[in-house]
């Protein structure tokens, strides 16, 4: 697989394939970052919310030596917010585009599960990332264990989707998907913080007077754009004045490594100058698209919540797990850790994620110690 910059490259016209059929894959060999295992770069094909067919990368990863009777359990990890540029596409980058995320890869593989990791539709390739837009996303996350088990032996017949933040509402989504993966098994669902309400997202971060959560902001009026190109309304530069505009694009050319600079002393009202109808109208499309309880899971789900969560309050998560109960949703169980902010629940949960996956057909539960993630 070859890049342009940081695109790879897609063959163009992209030939016909079924969801997960493999378009593209490199093998790098031994991971000594994470756990020795074999790593490869995948493209696959999927589809995207209008049906069509699309070229997504992403990552696989096994663990080293042979696979257990029976095959490795397979974990679809769906990633948190890295941004929506080509370069922040977590298979480009040895983190997996966040240390906390190595840190969950590192224990699921020590654990015994194979791992495929979607970068998700238009990040690493061709068109821009369609952030937070849910069918997309799900899509992704199910067709990435069918382009695996077409790229190599021993997985089993079983999978897990289990993600975070932007990956938890994916996650979600993906269950929605799972009848795509065919002979392989989608057993249960983790979410951890997943992003939700979103039609109140573009209201609240204007009114939040927090500059770095204008990224959110901008990312997601991308990921809207991108989904319904035809629609010349909902084109950054027919939103926002020239001046933020020109924010949003520097801004949207950045991956997430913490706090955005170019953000620092940024007033949130002027930069989305949108009326009350706007905000309305936008909201209810980015909730169409993206909120994850609107419809119930069919299979075991665990939503897991840190209470000290900013960026993904817990009063939202409160609400999504009882609207998934409301819906019908067989069995969903919800786990909150005192003092915990975003990316520090994913250390601090790990052990009850691991025995979840272990009581619905995952491997053995063996010692596990809860370890810290980076702050927030």
């Amino acid at each position: 697989m070859t890049t342009v910059g940081r695109t790879y490259q897609v063959p163009d016209p992209l030939p016909a394939g079924a969801p997960g059929a493999l378009i593209a894959a490199t093998g790098h060999g031994p991971d000594a970052r994470l756990e020795g295992a074999r790593r490869w770069t995948v493209l696959y094909h999927s589809t995207n919310t209008h049906g069509a067919d699309v070229p997504v990368s992403g990552t696989v990863l096994l663990p080293p030596g042979p696979a257990p009777k029976g095959g490795w359990p397979v974990v679809s990890w769906a990633h948190g917010t890295t941004g929506v540029a080509d370069a922040c596409a977590p298979s480009q980058w040895p983190n997996m585009g966040s240390d906390s995320f190595a840190q969950e890869l590192r224990a699921l593989l020590r654990a015994g599960y194979a791992v495929t990791a979607s970068d998700y539709l238009g990040l690493g390739t061709p068109g821009v990332h369609t952030y937070l837009v849910g069918a997309d996303e799900g899509n992704a996350v199910a067709d990435i264990v069918t382009a695996a088990r077409r790229l190599v032996p021993g997985l089993g017949t079983v999978w897990f989707a289990v993600g975070h933040s932007q990956g938890g509402q994916a996650a979600l989504f993906a269950t929605h998907a799972g009848r795509r993966t065919g002979a392989q098994h989608l057993g249960a669902v983790v979410a951890i913080a997943p992003a939700s309400h979103l039609e109140s997202m573009l209201a609240g971060v204007k009114a939040s007077h927090v500059p770095s959560e204008l990224s959110f902001a901008f990312y997601s009026l991308a990921g809207l754009a991108a989904t319904d190109p035809a629609d010349p309304s909902l084109h950054l530069r027919s939103l926002l004045e020239p001046a933020a505009a020109a924010t949003a694009s520097r801004v949207l050319a950045d991956c997430v490594t913490g706090s955005d600079p170019v953000l620092n002393g940024l007033d949130t009202e002027r930069m989305l100058p949108l009326s009350v109808d706007q905000l309305r109208r936008l909201g209810a499309r980015m909730g169409a698209y993206g909120d994850p309880d609107r419809s119930a899971v069919t299979v075991p789900a665990l939503v897991i919540q840190g209470e000290a969560d900013e960026d993904v309050p817990r009063a939202w998560t409160d609400a999504v797990v009882a609207h998934l109960r409301r819906l019908g949703s067989p069995a969903v169980l919800y786990r909150t850790y005192p003092g915990a902010g975003h990316n520090q629940v994913l250390g601090q949960s790990v052990c009850d994620l691991l025995a979840f996956l272990h009581t619905h057909g995952g491997t053995g539960l063996g010692a596990c110690t809860p370890s810290r993630s980076s702050a927030r």
